[in-house]
């Protein structure tokens, strides 16, 4: 409170230095309009006239206090982080019996789409309470009766999409190339709008959503896409983007806000809530010797830079505050729906949805109606 504070005047659209002043914040706090009334001095100037008494007065008008608060303030207050994963699974990643595909699951290395889950999911696991994650696959032809879907569960129960740890998550992935067929189209609607419907049920800021898309080609529902994600920025959730291959992804870089926000039909994004890398800005091309460790650290470090912010944004948008920590002995209290059990604490429910644990309730949502796509579609 009575520590010093330098305060420095600048002009508005030069930034060219006016002067400055020193006070401290029992000053600013407490006191009267007369104490908080400065003498702008500018040293360089003092010491060149003589003449010289100041460079104008500025006083204090209101004095507001805000403490910043942390993304690790919320964790430890008790929001939950939701992960959730969504694979390509188009034609256009090559056939996974071919060594030149990039879902080949090869013995002393991991493919693209291996990378890109270990790099992300292994950080991102720390803040998910149960370490559940629902995983999700898009443009493959699914057993039993070979249907195209962009929304299937990769472990194929559409009742509890849920894979146990990363090691769960690489498990079902390697485990579905056998049982499906890659097809196409390159839709990623679908598995926006699945995750957007989770965490519209959550305005209070107790659960925060991060999906997680990796692909390898041009998406074929762009339109979809945009909107999907314009209607989603309103929402707590962020989507990272993991291009994988050769493929062009200029597209991408129109999803990812940070040079202009996106808008889909006039309407704009409430907040940039994309964030899309190339794998191969980070990991080298099938054979290298690539360093795989460092290019996955680089690559998560690159992926979920913009995470932490998005999430503040969110919460300081709608005026939530963190919870207080609990007292060391306690855990925070777990989020989920009625009636679920305790080992899926973590994941809240969908609207119409269901866990185990919930035997009344409707189905876990399924495919439902998709967007017809193009006849031929780039990435097809």
């Amino acid at each position: 409170m009575y520590q010093y504070l330098n305060v420095e005047c600048v002009l508005f659209n030069s930034h060219d230095f006016i002067g400055e002043f020193k006070t401290n914040m029992r000053c600013l706090r407490e006191g009267t309009p007369q104490d908080n009334t400065y003498q702008l001095i500018n040293q360089k100037l003092k010491a060149k006239k003589k003449s010289y008494k100041s460079s104008g007065m500025i006083s204090l008008l209101k004095c507001q206090v805000e403490t910043e608060v942390t993304f690790l303030d919320y964790i430890t207050g008790g929001t939950q982080v939701n992960f959730t994963v969504a694979i390509d699974f188009t034609a256009s990643n090559g056939a996974p019996q071919q060594p030149n595909s990039l879902h080949h699951i090869g013995h002393n290395r991991q493919n693209a789409y291996e990378q890109a889950i270990l790099a992300v999911g292994q950080i991102v696991q720390d803040y998910d309470t149960d370490k559940l994650f629902p995983v999700l696959g898009f443009g493959a032809k699914i057993p039993p009766d070979g249907r195209v879907s962009h929304e299937f569960a990769v472990n194929f129960n559409e009742q509890n999409p849920f894979c146990a740890g990363i090691g769960g998550i690489m498990g079902a992935y390697k485990n579905s190339l056998s049982h499906i067929q890659l097809h196409g189209p390159t839709n990623f609607s679908p598995v926006i709008n699945h995750v957007a419907r989770f965490a519209e049920a959550y305005p209070d800021g107790s659960n925060y959503f991060i999906l997680l898309i990796i692909t390898d080609g041009v998406i074929s529902d762009m339109d979809f896409t945009k909107s999907a994600i314009v209607n989603a920025s309103s929402l707590p959730l962020s989507i990272i983007i993991i291009g994988v291959g050769p493929a062009e992804f200029d597209a991408m870089e129109v999803l990812d806000g940070d040079k202009q926000m996106l808008s889909y039909r006039g309407k704009s994004a409430e907040r940039d809530i994309v964030q899309f890398v190339p794998l191969r800005d980070f990991v080298g091309g099938i054979g290298s010797s690539t360093n795989v460790m460092l290019s996955q650290a680089r690559l998560a470090k690159e992926v979920l830079a913009e995470v932490p912010y998005q999430f503040l944004s969110w919460m300081k948008k709608h005026g939530i505050k963190p919870n207080p920590a609990p007292p060391p002995q306690q855990q925070p209290a777990q989020q989920g729906y009625p009636g679920q059990q305790p080992a899926q604490q973590g994941y809240p429910m969908d609207p119409g949805g269901s866990y185990p644990g919930q035997q009344s309730a409707p189905p876990y949502p399924s495919q439902g109606t998709q967007p017809t796509a193009p006849s031929a579609p780039p990435g097809y």
